[in-house]
């Protein structure tokens, strides 16, 4: 018989929590438990699971007793007080914050990438889930990475405001609405109207000039990819999109690889999907990613400004792939390779 899991969800509630319940539901991960945490907000809430309304509790201290599993998603601040408390109750912490990320001891996992560095959550009892939009891209990095050796990357995101969470889905909704009926619109969440514009802000600006969301791209990139000697740069937008965060990414390789060698290593790579015939109009899209787990990856073609330069356009959802899936993704290796 298969053994069963304990499997608590911090943040059930919001956006990517609802989805890791979903996400574990559809991957029929043998969950025995499922203990729902949230805020005192959300007392009061269910969520559907299998078949059943599962109460949302309050979260504590004592929340973790008898976990196996805890998938966090509530903010780097509950994450710093509550994954060390999970940790020591027993439990294997999946972090989707940023809180984890680069200690040195918490392993930053990719699967498609880096599954051997899920060994080293007994460091800490924790293992950290990446950036939203760094996942996207080292999944197609990593077999072109392997083949030629990336030198320099420079990528442009266009990221959805479902990556600011589900009160940003809800004031793009209601500022289209307010402009088609010609009344004051809402802003409570971005500095700027989202509706009908874009910005580069996600996250705060550091003393560098950029911003937190473009350091994480490089510094996560690099610590997945395990080599600190990638260049990374990065501009990260924000665009009036609900789902799907898309990426213009420039790299550069220490042996050339020409588009169709590219486009062979990326048809044979783990959660990667090309989409690339212009020709038909056929190219990656965040509607055609939407609800799906996949990687897509087109318009690859040669930067001729360089000797060894290739030019991708990367699109996924970035509430699963970019978040709750890859985090189910992590516990399911877990159970299979670790807990046992």
């Amino acid at each position: 018989m298969t053994r069963q899991y304990k499997v608590a969800v911090v943040g059930a509630t919001g956006a990517v929590g609802q989805q890791m319940v979903e996400c574990l539901e559809e991957r029929q991960f043998p969950v025995s438990e499922l203990r729902l945490l949230a805020s005192e907000r959300s007392l009061g809430k269910y969520l559907s699971f299998k078949g059943r309304e599962i109460p949302v509790d309050v979260l504590t201290r004592d929340s973790f007793q008898g976990i196996d599993l805890a998938l966090f998603s509530a903010g780097g601040s509950v994450s710093k007080e509550f994954a060390p408390i999970a940790a020591a109750a027993g439990a294997v912490v999946i972090d989707n914050s940023s809180a984890w990320r680069m200690d040195p001891e918490v392993p930053l996992v990719v699967p498609e990438v880096n599954p051997q560095d899920i060994a080293l959550y007994k460091n800490k009892g924790i293992i950290a889930n990446p950036n939203c939009s760094t996942i996207q891209m080292v999944v197609v990095l990593k077999p072109l990475h392997d083949a030629a050796r990336i030198k320099r990357v420079v990528v442009s995101t266009y990221q959805a405001v479902s990556g600011t969470g589900q009160k940003a889905v809800e004031e793009l909704a209601d500022q289209v609405r307010a402009l088609f009926n010609n009344q004051e619109l809402p802003r409570k969440v971005y500095p700027h109207r989202i509706a009908f514009n874009c910005f580069p802000h996600i996250d705060v600006f550091l003393e560098n000039g950029y911003t937190k969301e473009e350091m994480k791209m490089v510094n996560e990139t690099r610590k997945i990819m395990g080599d600190d000697s990638i260049r990374v740069t990065a501009t990260t937008v924000r665009v009036p999109i609900f789902y799907g965060h898309s990426e213009s990414v420039n790299i550069e390789t220490e042996r050339k690889l020409t588009p169709a060698e590219a486009r062979a290593i990326l048809s044979q790579a783990p959660g990667v999907k090309v989409v690339d015939d212009p020709a038909h109009n056929r190219y990656p899209m965040p509607l055609e990613a939407a609800g799906q787990d996949l990687t897509l990856v087109g318009r690859i073609r040669e930067d001729f400004s360089i000797d060894h330069g290739l030019n991708l356009w990367i699109v996924a959802d970035n509430i699963r792939k970019g978040a709750a899936t890859n985090a189910v993704q992590i516990a399911e290796i877990l159970i299979r390779d670790y807990l046992r």
